[in-house]
């Protein structure tokens, strides 16, 4: 009884926190050494037992060489970005599908899921192609709304399809194999881009006027989005897009086959990415950019998987994910239920915090509850994924869509917020849909990594 009210002042005491404000790291921390001290006594024996226990949390958290994954990714997304690569396949993809009703939007979705391919971050994407979609859509008379929901929208591909920092995150926090895990995003992910697809060409037909067709264009507007882009040569346009699948192949079949760990794969590919980006003619300020910006987000991430191993820990210690996962096999809720109800906890959590912040919290619990209830593993961490990633687009903090209206300000200052949220339920929805087929036919997720790791 006595850890069962430890527990509920733990989480009460982690929500105020988050809720007034708190950075989610320390917030985690704070928790944890609150929750040690009570559990071995509130004493000075028990201060020495928070310090032993978060020195050597942080040391095997940091050592860990599976670790080095996730800034050699985000290293080799920032490379391939800052080459133009991205650049030359989207104005390609844009000729290539001239004659198809909603062609912007369709290349708008088909270039964020190849980018996807070599990032590993959805707000990466969302505000690469913020950049370059959003002014070409509105120079031939986009509704604007419809274009930057397009974009927040197939953005979230960036974290199912991998290499996704998500993924590795998961991976990391409940102990399965990342390039299982990689493997079972493939099938979701070009599931859901076809979804994607499918509703901007429905709206091409059913509401031309959306994608531009009969409106008469403002001058004004056509000025504001710039000057028009130039057209990419095909000679361009092949070379990107076969740079892009050599890294997909070499990385992601590297890994596959067994030639290589999925940390030796991230540096395999951080390589090729700065290779194809010399190439290209990217600066050194460019390259020093890149290590800046990776180190920026990085570093926190790791700060944070260190705070969430010291609430794991705490956890244990408390019996609180005990009671959380009795709480709800006892509930006499039918598995699907059980998984809705993760779903709903997982929007909500969506609206105020970041999407790694929202797996620290609830991966190390709900995971081994959606095993007890037959789950396989693969397809839940994949539920999860698209979950956490819907729960991005949800209002008030969305944070996909305040990157999608940060990296236009320049260019449409009067957009308002609650115009690109609207606009992206329907994107939410078509996730919403995916999470569904995929938790009544697991083998979208599932097949692949039992293929190739029978």
């Amino acid at each position: 009884m006595f850890e069962a009210n430890i527990a509920i002042l733990l989480i009460v005491c982690l929500i105020t926190l988050v809720a007034i404000g708190v950075h989610i790291a320390i917030a985690l921390g704070m928790t944890s050494a609150l929750g040690i001290f009570l559990v071995t006594g509130a004493d000075s024996y028990a201060f020495n037992t928070v310090q032993r226990m978060l020195a050597a949390t942080a040391y095997e958290a940091i050592r860990e060489f599976v670790f080095a994954v996730i800034p050699l990714f985000l290293l080799m997304g920032e490379f391939i970005s800052k080459s133009g690569t991205v650049t030359d396949v989207y104005r390609g993809l844009k000729r290539l599908l001239r004659r198809l009703p909603g062609r912007l939007g369709i290349a708008t979705v088909l270039g964020n899921a190849l980018f996807s391919f070599v990032t590993g971050v959805s707000i990466a994407s969302a505000a690469t192609f913020s950049r370059i979609a959003y002014p070409e859509m509105k120079r031939f008379g986009y509704h604007p709304g419809f274009a930057l929901g397009t974009v927040a929208g197939s953005s979230c591909l960036g974290m199912l399809i991998p290499p996704s920092v998500l993924m590795i995150v998961w991976g990391i926090l409940t102990e399965q194999s990342i390039g299982q895990l990689f493997a079972g995003g493939i099938l979701p992910g070009l599931m859901l881009t076809s979804m994607f697809i499918m509703y901007v060409f429905a709206m091409a037909i059913l509401k031309p006027s959306v994608v531009g067709v009969g409106v008469v264009q403002n001058p004004a507007a056509i000025a504001d989005a710039g000057e028009e882009a130039p057209e990419v040569s095909t000679s361009q346009f092949l070379i990107s897009l076969f740079g892009i699948v050599a890294v997909i192949v070499a990385v992601l079949g590297g890994i596959w086959f067994g030639i290589f760990s999925p940390t030796e794969g991230a540096g395999a590919g951080a390589f090729i990415g700065l290779v194809l980006a010399l190439l290209k003619g990217m600066k050194f300020r460019d390259f020093i950019d890149a290590v800046l910006s990776v180190g920026k987000t990085s570093a926190p991430i790791l700060l944070l998987l260190v705070a969430a191993s010291l609430y794991s820990r705490t956890l244990a210690m408390t019996g609180m994910a005990n009671a959380i996962e009795s709480l709800f096999i006892g509930s006499g809720m039918e598995p699907w239920m059980i998984i809705a109800v993760m779903v709903l906890i997982w929007f909500a959590l969506g609206m105020i915090i970041d999407s790694i912040s929202i797996m620290l919290l609830t991966a190390a619990i709900f995971s081994p509850i959606a095993i007890k209830l037959g789950m396989d593993p693969i397809a839940f961490a994949i539920i999860a994924i698209v979950a956490i990633e819907a729960g991005l687009l949800t209002p008030p903090f969305g944070l996909l869509v305040y990157t999608v209206k940060s990296a236009i300000q320049d260019i449409d200052p009067e957009m308002n917020v609650m115009t690109i949220f609207k606009s992206s339920i329907p994107y939410w929805i078509i996730m919403l849909i995916a999470m569904a087929l995929i938790v009544r036919f697991p083998v979208i997720a599932t097949y692949l990594p039992n293929v190739l790791f029978p």
